[in-house]
């Protein structure tokens, strides 16, 4: 998802998705906040994103330590977002003991980037495959520099103006993923999703059966949806931005905040117990 640019700290904090979704998932969580957590604020949190988020890494050190927040709902394989997010689970429980408040925020922020980006629906599309074939078998780690990154190969000259036509080419792969996380950031820009809050029910699912559980539902409903695919064939329509809205937004930042408060409640039961 957009989270601006990543040229400077505080890049993307007006317009940007990401910032978008952790400032109301920070506002909605408040009421539900322990009076004993000392939870981020949304400034500190928000240092982590655009230029100090997983963003601002892949421009600063393309391949090296680059986050790849994309998931296959179709693979149960495909494990390795899912890892992620519970590795910044158990680490914000972690900074939230000692008390370490620029790790809890760090810890929140990225959280919430791999959270999201795995329940964008473009990011659903499997664009590392894609991209490999492209450059002839050869993956992420091959891609330590901005050119490298963006340039596709080819054994001849034909064959390389086709590759890249692919990719950055009208409905090329890159091409579409950009357009439909920038009409996202136009469409999210005014709602405020007072309303995004999760129910009993999706709390109790959480406590009783973990995060993961809970977040792969998610993945599956935004699959479910389509919109990525009917996004390629139509563009931005009126019907795709009431959904944007009105279905992906809340499910989202929902997410965002249960997967914060799997944190806290871990913490908490920690605390029950000693």
């Amino acid at each position: 998802m957009y989270a601006g640019t990543t040229i400077r700290d505080g890049s993307g904090r007006f317009i940007g998705v990401h910032q978008k979704i952790d400032r109301v998932a920070r506002r909605n969580i408040k009421p539900i906040l322990p009076d004993w957590c000392d939870f981020p604020d949304i400034k500190n949190i928000l240092h982590f994103e655009g230029k100090n988020g997983p963003d601002g890494v892949k421009r600063k050190s393309p391949a090296v330590d680059e986050p790849w927040h994309f998931i296959n709902p179709d693979d149960p394989n495909d494990t390795a977002l899912l890892e992620m997010i519970d590795g910044h689970i158990g680490n914000l429980v972690e900074a939230l003991r000692t008390n370490n408040s620029e790790r809890a925020a760090f810890e929140a922020a990225w959280m919430a980037h791999a959270i999201t980006d795995g329940l964008t629906p473009a990011h659903h599309f499997p664009l590392e495959q894609a991209m490999a074939e492209l450059r002839g078998g050869e993956g992420l780690e091959t891609r330590t520099s901005i050119l490298k990154k963006n340039l596709m190969k080819g054994d001849n000259g034909i064959e390389l103006i086709k590759n890249n036509w692919k990719f950055w080419g009208a409905k090329g792969m890159m091409t579409t993923h950009v357009a439909f996380e920038a009409g996202v950031a136009s469409v999210v820009a005014y709602p405020r999703f007072k309303d995004a809050i999760p129910s009993d029910d999706e709390i109790l699912q959480v406590k009783n059966h973990g995060y993961r559980e809970y977040y792969l539902d998610q993945v599956h409903a935004v699959a479910s949806m389509k919109m990525y695919d009917n996004f390629s064939k139509s563009g931005w329509t009126t019907e795709l931005a009431w959904q944007t809205n009105h279905e992906l937004m809340p499910i989202i930042i929902k997410s965002v905040m249960l997967g914060w408060l799997a944190s806290i409640w871990k913490l908490e039961a920690e605390k029950s117990e000693s």
